[in-house]
């Protein structure tokens, strides 16, 4: 495991009222939060993260992948995704985008349930207990509206 991993954070939600109506078969919300110290983090202006993408990504994407889909009960009832970064207050959001917002990192979670869409995101820059917020798109066609949710 790699040593900048603090936690694993898992959040499963199920709804089985959505406005009015009764949702059949409920409607589950997922996600899977990593906590990590920030290889940057408090340093001068570093121009090249690729050293530390290279060897964080990869795993990080893997793990995460893998804990998402067991919550899920398999990566094929996954049906809509996202990704969202939080960079903590000695830090640049570019840290957080460099971490997710690679092949290195996205490829696994694609590939796991197959998808074809790009991952929706988010990133931000917030003290602690900073509200993470995970924008949601269908795996496989983008104009599917019902798949826009956040979780």
């Amino acid at each position: 495991m790699l040593s900048d991993i603090r936690k694993f954070v898992a959040f499963d939600e199920e709804i089985h009222i959505e406005g009015q109506r009764g949702a059949t078969p409920p409607l589950r919300m997922m996600a899977i939060m990593a906590v990590l110290k920030n290889p940057w983090a408090g340093a001068d202006f570093t121009a090249d993260l690729t050293p530390e993408i290279q060897r964080i990504a990869p795993d990080l994407g893997a793990m995460m992948t893998a804990r998402i889909a067991a919550l899920a009960g398999g990566a094929d009832k996954i049906e809509a995704y996202g990704k969202a970064a939080i960079v903590g207050v000695n830090g640049e959001i570019e840290h957080g985008s460099a971490l997710i917002h690679t092949l290195r990192f996205g490829n696994h979670y694609r590939q796991a349930v197959g998808a074809k869409t790009f991952l929706a995101f988010t990133n931000t820059r917030g003290p602690a207990n900073t509200q993470i917020q995970i924008p949601l798109m269908d795996i496989n066609d983008a104009g599917r509206r019902s798949h826009y949710l956040t979780v």
